[in-house]
């Protein structure tokens, strides 16, 4: 199907699907948003734990108030999109050892139905019940970084990620890069092997990044770190090149690429947009926030840039009525710093006003297009408890748990988060180490489901209202 037919063919074909899921029933797509290492896998899993099980939800208003009636899965009604495999995600995080879930590497999708009692209406005098039906979906964290691409042609983007690696958190990792590109003429003449050589350490460069001490988010294009299906694929065979801004001549090496950027944004980008964003109705964006303090300034300076890049392909705000049936709006998003647990609850508050200056850009742009925004602090399932412990002689806030590969709990100080995120640029501001945790053994074996923080009031914020 031609990138042109199926551009009017899918939100058709999504709005049959909403008459019989939304004006029939009651329907949810939630977007599961992030970067890479944010926890998307593990947020995913729990939800939907926590759902079944419904036994950690006191904040989550239709549980509370004793109207959630029962959850189960539903089959996965797209045939041709994995299913999100929650089984073997729980075995992993409650297995012997426990352990984290690996990275996600595809586009998968889950369906739940949420079995409830309405609030006082007429269907409840009735003694009628409803149900929701949440369809979720998750994917790799690196392609969210390819939707702004969208908006771009080959010329600036590669203007705006040669100017990237000029940064000094990113100048010595583009190297070898940025040495072969010394090498190529743009108006030289179209050569295969040197546009596979230059995407080749270029690919180098991003994957550089992204396992840095500083962990960088915007890293583009996705793909090159996480290719999927289309490994080796010519589309992938690309680099940025100083061009003009007027584009490259017919016949040359930065015509080559620039037309092999137009395929990678025409057949890769704007394909899993239609099929996956293009439909949603709530959006969680979850943020490593702690992962981008240990990165200092930079880090949280690449991670405020990324994010804001990220939601730029969205389309927010509250759908009319024909609008809901054929082309959605997400009229609430939920940005939550996760792994709360590796500090003290006593600094979630602190944790969450600073991912409120960290996504504020972002959050003003959505408020303005008209949806609901919301932060907070939470860990979609709790790998720490908090304790008191003397630290150079004074007692603290700290945290216990697992480290990866000790076995044993360990007492944790992992420092004092700073006030305002302009205190990073201090050399005496504040010093903190945020260090990861393994889940303990044990978890979910009562069968009120995965321990966490906050989890249900981010499924209050998101579905509540829905349950109502």
């Amino acid at each position: 199907m031609t990138g042109a037919v199926s551009d009017w063919l899918d939100p058709l074909r999504h709005g049959f699907d909403r008459l019989g899921g939304g004006l029939f029933g009651n329907t949810v797509r939630l977007g599961v948003t992030g970067l890479r290492r944010s926890g998307k896998t593990v947020f995913v899993t729990s939800l939907v734990n926590n759902l079944l099980r419904a036994g950690r939800l006191p904040f989550f208003g239709p549980a509370a108030e004793g109207r959630l009636i029962a959850a189960r899965l539903e089959p996965q009604p797209d045939l041709a999109v994995p299913r999100f495999d929650y089984e073997t995600r729980l075995a992993e995080i409650t297995g012997s050892p426990p352990r984290w879930p690996d990275a996600t590497r595809a586009v998968s999708r889950l369906r739940l139905a949420v079995r409830y009692r309405p609030v006082a209406t007429l269907r409840q005098w009735m003694g009628s019940e409803a149900t929701l039906v949440l369809d979720i979906v998750d994917y790799p964290g690196e392609w969210l970084m390819d939707l702004p691409m969208l908006g771009q042609d080959y010329a600036a983007w590669s203007a705006q990620t040669l100017a990237l690696a000029e940064r000094p958190v990113r100048r010595d990792l583009a190297r070898d890069w940025a040495a072969h590109l010394a090498t190529l003429d743009p108006a030289g003449p179209a050569d295969e092997a040197a546009a596979r050589t230059a995407a080749r350490l270029y690919t180098a460069y991003l994957e550089a990044c992204r396992d840095s001490d500083a962990p960088l988010s915007l890293l583009q294009p996705g793909r090159f770190l996480e290719p999927g299906e289309m490994k080796d694929a010519p589309a992938l065979a690309f680099a940025p090149l100083p061009v003009p801004a007027d584009g490259a001549r017919r016949g040359t090496l930065g015509r080559l690429m620039a037309d092999r950027f137009d395929a990678y944004k025409r057949a890769v980008v704007g394909r899993f947009f239609r099929e996956h964003f293009a439909h949603l109705d709530r959006q969680v964006v979850l943020v490593d926030l702690l992962g981008a303090l240990n990165g200092g300034a930079e880090g949280v300076r690449d991670l405020r840039s990324a994010l804001v890049a990220g939601m730029e392909g969205f389309r927010h705000g509250r759908p009319g009525w024909l609008e809901r049936l054929f082309r959605s709006r997400i009229d609430k998003v939920l940005f939550a710093a996760t792994k709360a647990d590796h500090v003290a609850s006593s600094q979630h508050a602190l944790l969450r006003r600073l991912l409120g200056e960290a996504v504020d850009e972002a959050r003003t742009s959505i408020r303005f297009e008209g949806a609901r925004v919301e932060a907070m602090a939470i860990a979609a399932v709790r790998s720490t408890t908090n304790v008191r412990a003397p630290v150079g002689g004074i007692e603290m806030d700290c945290v216990q748990g697992i480290r990866p590969g000790g076995g044993r709990p360990t007492v944790l100080y992992p420092g004092t988060l700073p006030e305002r995120l302009a205190d990073l640029d201090d050399p005496d501001g504040p010093r903190h180490r945020f260090i990861a945790f393994d889940p303990p053994a044990g978890l979910g074996t009562d069968g009120r489901g995965l321990p966490h923080v906050r989890l249900d009031a981010a499924l209050d914020f998101l579905i509540g209202d829905r349950l109502s």
